[in-house]
């Protein structure tokens, strides 16, 4: 199978239109227009023909829709030590948020302190969608059950000038209000977060159908003015 080929076989120039206008940071030549259903279907067909090993060692990837198709065969990988060896190998090529935030293995969930481990030197990387999904796997897998306060203090510490780790800083805080409104309350009443990403998690919250009216309005008091 020439994976390029069938991209382009699966080319939706209306999405292509769409796409290069939702993620602008990607030169508009480097986006074929391939929906995201398709793109999953593709995923376990590649990997099911047995041609995953050697695309994903085909890096780095010339369009964007490969690096999507990417993340999703990491996500439907099932061993946990080739996903998150082929997925280090990845996360310095990840170039954008839709590919960062729609890469989740599910393996993940069966092995979470290993990821743990990873996710700590992620988030000291410096490439910026490394840190971004460090944030977002902590969002997704330790929020509730495995929740711990000190996850919140790892976030809460970062300091950055990129717009899409504070947009996910932001997130994450808005989603631990919401499931764990008592332990992420006192960073937003104490401003522990800096200010654009604190009234960006505000704002989040708010939009949330999972935090209550009352806690809406309280929240609406605590934004950093001026």
């Amino acid at each position: 199978m020439n994976i390029q080929d069938k991209l382009f076989s699966m080319q939706d120039k209306t999405y292509q239109e769409f796409s290069r206008k939702l993620i602008t940071n990607i030169a508009p030549e480097k986006i074929i227009g391939v929906r995201t259903p398709a793109l999953r279907q593709l995923a376990k067909e590649v990997l099911v023909a047995g041609e995953a090993e050697a695309f994903l060692r085909d890096l780095p990837h010339a369009y964007h829709e490969e690096n999507q198709l990417h993340a999703f065969i990491l996500s439907a990988m099932k061993d946990y030590e080739p996903c998150m060896a082929y997925l280090e190998k990845f996360l310095p090529y990840v170039d954008n948020w839709a590919t960062c935030d729609q890469m989740s293995p599910k393996v993940f969930k069966k092995h979470r302190p290993e990821l743990l481990l990873q996710i700590r030197t992620w988030l000291n990387a410096e490439d910026t969608y490394t840190v971004r999904y460090a944030i977002g796997m902590l969002m997704v897998h330790f929020l509730d059950e495995d929740f711990g306060r000190t996850y919140l203090e790892m976030v809460a510490q970062i300091r950055s000038e990129e717009y899409y780790i504070n947009m996910m800083i932001a997130w994450y805080f808005a989603t631990a209000l919401a499931k764990q409104y008592e332990a992420a309350l006192p960073y937003i009443e104490e401003e522990r977060l800096a200010p654009w990403t604190h009234n960006k998690a505000i704002q989040k919250a708010i939009e949330s159908r999972r935090i209550s009216v009352e806690q809406k309005a309280y929240l609406r008091t605590l934004k950093i003015r001026g």
